[in-house]
């Protein structure tokens, strides 16, 4: 549901001042603010007029919503982008999740600028037939709330009306490091209030989340409060690497070595609270000067080249486990287990489910590094696996405690295998359940067949037969 612009708002915008002749008209990256000090920014009611543009000039990739009022009621403007004509990706699979927000601190405009952009790019992109633009929209829901802190933003301003730093004020180790008006309480404002249930409702399942501000060009992930590095280091390392060999030399690093001990930010409550890998980007602090100002793509086109890069790439911000085979030998099932995504995860198991759901076996815990392939044991008691049934994995998205549980079906071509002695000496080999079954019987094995195209080798040399 959008609110619509009524007259008040347009009174309002009476009063402000018309865009900087310095800006192209024409420019598709035109910045919609105006000079104020040495700034160059854009109000409330100019951002609520554009955005109610993009909604109702796109339908079919624009959903306008908002996410609640700053203190002084404002809207607090949610621009959510996907092809809304698939509730899904093209494939069936669920889409990715991505949230971004701008202007936690009222004064710091190009933060509030790139989150501007992180919208902009995607919708000119898709009306334009850019193929990244439309891939993006067509398989990811990106939430981008662009101004935080209305109130701040329009008396330029670091605070909001209460003089409260918001990214002070969200409930993770609130008010234990040395700060400055991190308000009454986590969550006393609005403002941030707002910003919590708004994730908490609508994107528990994302897996970037990135909040944008200005001041020192750097990327900062978890923690601000400790100086150690953080559960998932290695997909943060990873991201960090990848950036910096070929787009960018920004640096990313942990909050605390790269900026200062900092505690109640939605950085780490998003992270900390709800398990998302999280970024804080910080643009450089030259703000448009009147008089230099450039063409927005411009000025904020390296930090939206790393921008693009995260958001293409989200399908990797998590672990996905992928089962290469099952072998049960007697009393012991081992486990072949690749993981597709740059997470790792710390508290995988494997289950056995039967037709109606119920688990009628699970593996204990066992952890997966990102990127490889990982071969675990587990001693079983076979005739758990007598019924018809199928595999399942359980396991976390990321290391940290707060990631979201997924439990998933192995896929029904993965080769599972029972390997077991016969009265006469024999070794026989056969598959569990169809569709997952492969029969195979073998005299004088020595090794287990584990891939399916083994089993068809088998076949051709007419050493057994398989029921598939």
């Amino acid at each position: 549901m959008r609110v619509a612009v009524g007259l008040a708002l347009c009174m309002l915008l009476a009063c402000v001042p018309t865009a900087s002749a310095q800006f192209d008209p024409e420019s598709l990256y035109a910045w919609p603010g105006d000079p104020v000090d040495s700034h160059v920014h854009m109000t409330w009611a100019a951002l609520t007029l554009e955005v109610n543009e993009w909604a109702d000039d796109h339908p079919d990739i624009v959903d306008l919503v908002s996410a609640g009022e700053s203190e002084l009621g404002k809207t607090l403007w949610v621009v959510r982008l996907s092809d809304w004509s698939m509730d899904t990706k093209p494939n069936g699979s669920s889409k990715e999740i991505v949230y971004i927000d701008g202007g936690h601190h009222g004064n710091e405009y190009l933060g509030t600028a790139l989150a501007w952009l992180s919208a902009k790019w995607y919708i000119d992109g898709w009306v334009n037939g850019n193929e990244e633009a439309i891939n993006v929209l067509q398989t990811t829901e990106l939430h981008i709330l662009i101004m935080l802190n209305p109130d701040g933003n329009d008396i330029d301003t670091r605070w909001n009306i209460n003089q409260v730093d918001l990214n002070r004020n969200y409930d993770h180790y609130w008010n234990t490091c040395p700060t400055t008006q991190p308000g009454s309480s986590a969550f006393s404002e609005a403002e941030t209030a707002a910003n919590a249930a708004y994730i908490n409702e609508y994107v528990t399942d994302a897996d970037l989340y990135v909040t944008m501000h200005t001041g020192v060009w750097i990327i900062l992930y978890p923690w601000g409060k400790w100086p150690e590095q953080p559960p998932d280091w290695e997909l943060f390392w990873s991201i960090r690497d990848t950036v910096n060999a070929g787009i960018s030399d920004i640096p990313l690093q942990n909050a605390n070595q790269g900026l200062y001990p900092n505690c109640g930010t939605s950085r780490d409550y998003g992270y900390g609270q709800m398990g998302f890998p999280t970024f804080t980007f910080e643009t450089d602090d030259e703000q448009f000067v009147p008089g230099s100002v450039e063409n927005l793509n411009d000025r904020l086109g390296e930090e939206m080249d790393v921008m693009r890069y995260l958001i293409d790439n989200v399908w990797y911000w998590r672990a996905r486990l992928v089962v290469q085979s099952i072998t049960i030998d007697d009393d012991t099932l081992t486990l072949d287990v690749a993981n597709h995504g740059e997470a790792s995860t710390a508290n995988a198991s494997l289950e056995y489910h039967s037709p109606t759901g119920e688990v009628l076996w699970a593996s204990s815990l066992f952890g997966v590094n990102a990127t490889n392939s990982t071969v675990v044991s587990f001693e079983v008691d076979d005739d758990a696996f007598e019924g018809p049934g199928s595999w399942n994995l359980n396991y976390q998205k990321r290391v940290i405690n707060a990631a979201i549980w997924v439990n998933e079906t192995v896929d029904g071509n993965t080769t599972v295998m029972m390997v077991e002695e016969d009265e006469g000496g024999f070794l026989t080999g056969y598959g569990l359940f169809n569709p997952l079954a492969v029969i195979l019987s073998l005299v004088g094995v020595s090794a287990l067949v584990r891939r399916e195209h083994d089993v068809e080798d088998a076949l051709r040399e007419g050493q057994s037969n398989s029921e598939h």
